[in-house]
């Protein structure tokens, strides 16, 4: 079976506090979509924290110091730079303009993740979920409950990556599949055998699924339909590399 990637779309503005599960599978049967067995519920960050209420009205942020001095040192908001401080675990890098964190369960990303397109105001910004994974699992809890069958759901959020030009989706929350497929003792097509190959499949469901959730697309979830992957109770914070081995910061 052929993979295909199937958007969900007429999915209305998203507000704090409403059942997000509930509206994409309005949305899944308006659209006469339909799911079937197996099929990944991929979904758009913002969405998800819009519908958890992660987002901060600029208007309300006082400044600190440091994000004062850093903002006017590369004419950038000094509310976003709190907002941004506020929600590092960790800041790995805070010059030239760049701003590279540590938060959540460890994504290390630019701006911690904070985000304002598409906000109903323009001084409102979006968080990332406070837990992803568990953002993930309420939705796929809610949707097999709603169609009777096995699904997985793969939430994302659009990152830039080391050494690489570009951005593209990557999972920040799963439920439902093996995040990891681990090929280490198989062999190839000429009989070698593989040492140390493991494939982020979460990561390839949420990259295709990105292909049709452009921030102009208005189209905030994908259903991915015959997908290589394996049905398991994985979670994205597995595909963080442990800080021992990071080599890149």
């Amino acid at each position: 079976m052929a993979t295909m990637l199937l958007p969900v779309a007429g999915v209305p503005e998203i507000m704090p506090g409403d059942d997000l599960a509930g509206i994409l599978a309005d949305a899944i049967d308006a659209s006469r979509i339909g799911v079937k067995t197996d099929d990944v519920v991929v979904v758009c960050q913002k969405v998800v924290s819009k519908s958890e209420g992660r987002v901060v009205d600029l208007e309300t942020v006082e400044p600190s110091k440091r994000a004062r001095v850093f903002a006017e040192s590369c004419d950038k908001d000094p509310r976003v730079v709190e907002v941004a401080l506020r929600e590092s675990s960790e800041i790995l890098r805070m010059d030239n303009g760049h701003l590279i964190t540590r938060t959540g369960p460890g994504w290390i990303c630019a701006n911690s993740g904070i985000d304002r397109s598409n906000q109903s105001r323009a001084d409102r910004l979006s968080l990332l979920p406070a837990d992803a994974d568990a953002s993930a699992t309420v939705l796929r809890d809610t949707l097999c409950d709603r169609f009777g069958l096995r699904l997985a759901v793969v939430v994302t959020d659009t990152w830039g990556r080391p050494w690489r030009l570009g951005q593209l989706d990557f999972a920040i929350g799963c439920a439902g599949l093996d995040v990891l497929l681990d090929e280490s003792g198989r062999t190839d097509r000429n009989g070698r055998a593989l040492e140390h190959t493991q494939i982020a499949v979460a990561d390839q469901l949420a990259a295709a699924a990105g292909l049709l959730m452009g921030k102009s697309e208005g189209v905030p979830a994908v259903i991915v339909r015959g997908a290589p992957y394996r049905p398991g109770d994985g979670h994205a914070r597995d595909l963080i590399r442990p800080p021992a081995d990071d080599l890149f910061k």
